[in-house]
């Protein structure tokens, strides 16, 4: 039993970093109930706090770490949050989701489950106005007769 917790925490762990990867996972009935529970379960706070804690671990990766400063300081609070969120949410909120989709679909609904919240928490922050001007910059780089001719060249064949 205790190898079985292990192996599920550290699944957890696992999923937790990865958890704005989209899974290609079918989701079973339970997992479905589990990421339900979790994303109504979860404040706009909550969900703030999820993404400041991926951007957090994003930033140790030396590629992206140049662009963004978070202290160890600031890092160790995220993580400290983001734990005390995640055991709140798998032992006490959807405990009773949690246990069933371990019993009836293992322990990959976890990841599934936190990659639909990951992706419903990337979703507000995206949605916030300032982040949209500074995406909506792209499009001042993209050639669009570029994309136009590729993808015009698609319909044809």
């Amino acid at each position: 039993m205790k190898q079985r917790i292990s192996t599920t925490v550290s699944r957890l762990i696992l999923s937790l970093a990865l958890v704005l990867v989209t899974t290609s996972a079918q989701a079973g009935p339970y997992a479905d109930d589990l990421t339900k529970c979790l994303v109504k379960s979860t404040t706009s706070d909550d969900k703030s706090l999820l993404v400041q804690w991926i951007f957090s671990m994003m930033a140790l990766h030396p590629q992206v770490g140049r662009l963004a400063a978070v202290s160890d300081a600031q890092r160790t609070e995220l993580n400290k949050s983001t734990a005390l969120l995640f055991q709140n949410l798998l032992t006490k909120t959807c405990l009773t989701e949690t246990r069933q989709a371990l019993k009836y679909e293992g322990g990959a609904t976890i990841q599934t489950s936190f990659g639909a919240l990951g992706q419903v928490a990337a979703r507000e922050i995206f949605a916030n106005p300032q982040v949209e001007a500074g995406m909506s910059e792209l499009g001042k780089y993209v050639d669009k007769k570029s994309f136009e001719s590729a993808l015009q060249s698609t319909k044809t064949q």
